[in-house]
């Protein structure tokens, strides 16, 4: 059951990711949820630990849903700052 939670949840997370950092066009489904899931692994990581929050691992919460957006909005800036280097 895990791991479907984290395809579901991953492919939310990376879709209003995505969406808030403009890249909804250009990326498909399963993008989506590898941007939300590696999201979720990030913010975890960097932000659950300031903010006190659980990971999805241990129960859906608002707390942890918004760590994992941070995480993966996070990770789409990254992505962009390393697209436009490499392309100027």
């Amino acid at each position: 059951m895990g791991i479907i939670i984290w395809l579901v949840m991953g492919g939310v997370v990376g879709w209003i990711a995505s969406m808030i950092m403009g890249t909804n066009g250009s990326q498909g489904i399963i993008l989506n949820v590898v941007v939300g899931i590696v999201g979720a692994l990030i913010g975890g990581w960097l932000i659950g630990p300031l903010l006190g929050a659980g990971s999805i691992n241990e129960g859906i919460s608002i707390m942890s849903f918004v760590v994992s957006l941070i995480g993966a909005v996070i990770l789409l800036a990254i992505l962009r700052l390393i697209q436009r280097s490499s392309a100027g």
